[in-house]
């Protein structure tokens, strides 16, 4: 089977949605399936590799790279053409980052200003390239035949149901999946703990526990209200002290500064881009993202698949590969900071922590949110494409 997956830049290092497809393509070829990215811009490292624009400097713009792809695929012949942007020539449509209106609606959402909220809203329909991108969004899902839309998560099934009332039968939920840590080396994990303990200036007789966060986009993904949910925690009688571990390249001084206002500036630890978030993972205790938006995240697929019980939101995509109360906590909104501030709480007990790690073991959670279980749902996808294919 030869398959053709679009996506927009090929650079593992602009985040998780470029991580993704190159570990969906690495899975791929276990199963024997010659797959072939082809990308606007990025790097041409790999064979599996064919960037349309290896020269360009900027992005190119959705038409010209769909007039690019057009003229490629007269030449080369793919069993299955699978893309991560709303072109309509293709079999499948996997938006990564979910429906681009959905997007827009929660980023205006993550604004604590209400008029900031709206003119977020408003701006961002004005935006020439989303314009296009919704547009084209909108185009093929009202087509009669067009691609199949493969969700990463019952969120963003619901998202095409509730924008563009995409019917069920162009619809298939296969769920966000990653790499797996396999081994991790314990002697530079432990050194990177005992350094973490040493700059909150605390002892492992203290018994922290370590909430880690990590995210580039702090205002999206929720460290405001984590930090406020700190502060609450700070003040209330717990078995063990809450400690976080803030992992990104975001606002970091901004909100250095709001961690000093809220009194928890002995509390929160900022590590910056850090190359090995799975080291940061291993010693931590409970991973948290209290997200406005995700369509799926890989930080909470990466934590789950090393045993570490979670606190996410309902706008996660995530949430659907565990019980809530169970593997973790799932909470309605980033804006419920009680709400958040009680599930760090929870989690400030070995008890509770042992608990919901023993039931990821022993609910074999580490299977299902793994690139191996996300590529084998796909592949039947493929397989019930082909013979319908004109």
């Amino acid at each position: 089977m030869r398959v053709a997956i679009i996506t927009e830049r090929a650079n593992i290092a602009l985040g998780g949605a470029e991580r993704s497809i190159f570990e969906l393509t690495a899975t791929m070829a276990l199963f024997g399936v010659d797959v072939k990215i082809l990308a606007a811009t990025g790097t041409t490292h790999s064979r599996k590799v064919r960037v349309l624009f290896p020269d360009s400097q900027k992005r190119i713009s959705f038409k010209v790279f769909g007039d690019a792809l057009l003229e490629h695929l007269k030449e080369n012949k793919y069993d299955i053409i699978h893309s991560t942007l709303p072109f309509d020539f293709a079999d499948i449509y996997q938006p990564r980052g979910g429906s681009y209106t959905e997007a827009a609606i929660r980023n205006a959402a993550s604004y604590k200003n209400n008029c900031v909220r709206f003119f977020k809203l408003l701006t961002s329909f004005m935006n020439s390239k989303r314009t296009t991108l919704v547009r084209a969004e909108k185009n093929i899902c009202k087509k009669e035949n067009g691609p199949i839309v493969a969700c990463l998560s019952e969120y963003v099934k619901k998202q095409f149901q509730n924008h563009y009332s995409v019917p069920d039968s162009r619809i298939r939920v296969i769920p966000n999946g990653i790499k797996l840590i396999r081994n991790y080396d314990k002697s530079r994990v432990d050194k990177m703990r005992s350094q973490i303990l040493s700059q909150f200036n605390i002892k492992e007789a203290d018994e922290p526990v370590f909430f880690l966060f990590a995210a580039n986009n702090f205002r999206l993904k929720g460290l405001l209200s984590l930090i406020h949910a700190m502060a609450i925690v700070k003040e209330k009688l717990t078995k063990r002290p809450a400690y976080l571990i803030v992992a990104g390249r975001g606002q970091i001084n901004k909100y250095r500064r709001i961690a000093a206002n809220a009194g928890v500036k002995d509390r929160v630890l900022f590590m910056g881009q850090t190359g090995n978030v799975q080291n940061l993972l291993m010693l931590s205790d409970v991973a948290v993202l209290p997200t406005y938006y995700d369509p799926a995240s890989r930080f909470i697929l990466e934590a789950l698949g090393a045993g570490k019980p979670v606190i996410t939101t309902k706008f996660n995509g995530a949430s659907d590969l565990l019980v809530a109360d169970k593997h973790g906590k799932v909470f309605d909104s980033p804006d419920n900071i009680e709400a958040l501030a009680e599930a760090v709480r929870y989690f400030c007990s070995t008890e509770n922590i042992n608990a919901a790690a023993k039931a990821i073991v022993d609910d074999d959670i580490k299977s299902k949110v793994s690139i191996k279980a996300h590529c084998e749902k796909l592949l039947k996808v493929y397989q019930e494409i082909i013979p319908n294919r004109k």
